[in-house]
């Protein structure tokens, strides 16, 4: 069995009536299908969706998993699932209809299902939506694709065609060869990272990377694993970890941690032992924050605020900035950003990327430092800001490899930081981020 997790079989019966007899209740391919439809015609992210599907349909822990699972498998494919699909097509179908015949491709080819079950279910599924007309075409197209199998996928350039256009020529600017690179540290379910609070044991079964996270198989639900609830570890790309370690935060100092939510990096800073001020402005978000940083009983002072206005009570020794972003660096985890989305969100993005380079000067110290991050792969968030932050005034404090002896070459001629989910790809490769270090002037 592949990485991607099988959907499980349906175990009960509906009481709505759809053709002529009443259809399985599968909350695992309704919710799968509710969210990719949201990715695919609404471009709604499909985190937004997943808990309000799993409502909708009463899915349980486990079916809300697996129905993740099988729609980030359909999304990282899609684009092959697109065009193996087009030759059994006489006509172009809706697309709640073609998003059916993804997810039962999917299950055919890379998630091993059992073909009367991915067929079945699929069928099921378009006529408990009331699109049963299209019942007979699924079942002869997804036969057709059970019968030839993996032969469908021979020649076709997959990492080519699960990239949409627009970002594989953004990411030539990145290297030579490094567009495929990413895309095929995309093309596989990401393992479970986790960063260790100092002096805890690491669960079993987990692999220590060089950066010091602990990587798990995919699939393991954290929540399960023994030390969680006493706050003995937190969720966390080994990518991800690189920002916060790189400010080098000191005992003492007063730090803030700007667009803080989820807390990983909150986490990381308070771990130093110094007076760390997470600052988050989204709700939603700073619920998660507190959580978190509540189960792992940190000292740190949260509070509710825009980035750009916030004031704090004594400026700043350091600042570390992750600023809200494309996240095009985190398709290994969430391939829908790479379908949702567009080359004109990256304006406003880049406007409030800007806004808080400047707000922050106000906040530090003269001499003081500043990492600014983001978990995009794109050239306007990353170098372009930098560029542009060191127009306002900042002045660089480039990275050396000496600080990463272990990803040396994640850092710049500039002396940036620049990792992608290429690296690392013999060890289940990691997230794209971009990072730059600033020192605030003396008056």
């Amino acid at each position: 069995m592949t990485a991607e997790s099988r959907p499980r079989k349906p175990r009960q019966r509906s009481t709505s009536r759809s053709g002529n007899a009443p259809q399985p209740a599968d909350p695992t391919r309704d919710v799968a299908f509710d969210i990719l439809c949201g990715v695919v015609e609404n471009r709604r992210m499909l985190e937004n969706s997943l808990s309000r599907a799993a409502t909708d349909h009463h899915a349980p822990p486990r079916d809300r998993a697996a129905a993740h699972r099988l729609a980030a498998a359909t999304l990282r494919h899609m684009g092959t699932l697109r065009t193996l699909l087009e030759p059994f097509l006489r006509k172009e179908p809706p697309e709640p209809v073609r998003v059916a015949l993804m997810m039962g491709c999917a299950q055919l080819l890379f998630l091993e299902t059992p073909p009367h079950a991915a067929v079945g279910t699929t069928v099921s599924l378009l006529r408990r939506r009331k699109l049963a007309p299209f019942a007979g075409l699924a079942n002869a197209v997804l036969r057709k694709v059970a019968d030839q199998g993996p032969a469908l996928l021979e020649g076709l350039d997959q990492s080519r065609l699960n990239i949409p256009q627009w970002l594989w020529s953004s990411w030539n600017g990145l290297g030579r060869g490094v567009p495929r690179a990413i895309a095929r540290g995309i093309s596989h379910e990401a393992p479970l990272d986790i960063t260790l609070r100092p002096g805890a044991i690491a669960p079993e079964g987990g692999e220590l990377l060089p950066n010091g996270s602990v990587r798990l198989p995919a699939g393991t639900r954290v929540t399960e694993l023994p030390g969680y609830e006493e706050g003995a570890f937190w969720v966390q790309d080994a990518a991800a970890t690189l920002p916060a370690r790189l400010l080098n935060a000191q005992p003492g100092e007063h730090v803030a941690d700007l667009c803080a939510a989820p807390g990983g990096k909150t986490a990381q800073l308070a771990a130093t032992g110094a007076q760390v001020t997470a600052v988050e402005q989204n709700p939603n978000r700073l619920t998660r924050l507190r959580e978190n940083i509540a189960r792992l009983n940190y000292p740190v002072e949260v509070v509710e605020a825009d980035a750009t206005t916030w004031k704090p009570n004594v400026l700043q020794d350091a600042i570390l900035l992750d600023a809200p972003c494309s996240a095009t660096g985190t398709a290994r985890r969430h391939p829908d950003v790479l379908w949702v989305k567009r080359p004109r969100d990256l304006t406003a993005l880049v406007a409030g990327q800007d806004a808080m380079l400047e707000a922050a000067k106000a906040m530090l110290k003269p001499g003081g430092r500043l990492v600014y991050a983001v978990c995009s792969l794109q050239e306007e968030e990353g170098p372009a800001r930098a560029r542009a932050a060191l127009a306002m005034g900042w002045q660089a404090s480039p990275f050396t490899p000496e600080e990463l002896p272990f990803l040396p070459e994640a850092i710049t001629p500039e002396g940036w930081l620049r990792t992608h989910p290429g690296m690392w790809a013999d060890k289940g490769s990691m997230d794209g981020f971009f990072a730059a270090r600033f020192i605030r002037p003396a008056d």
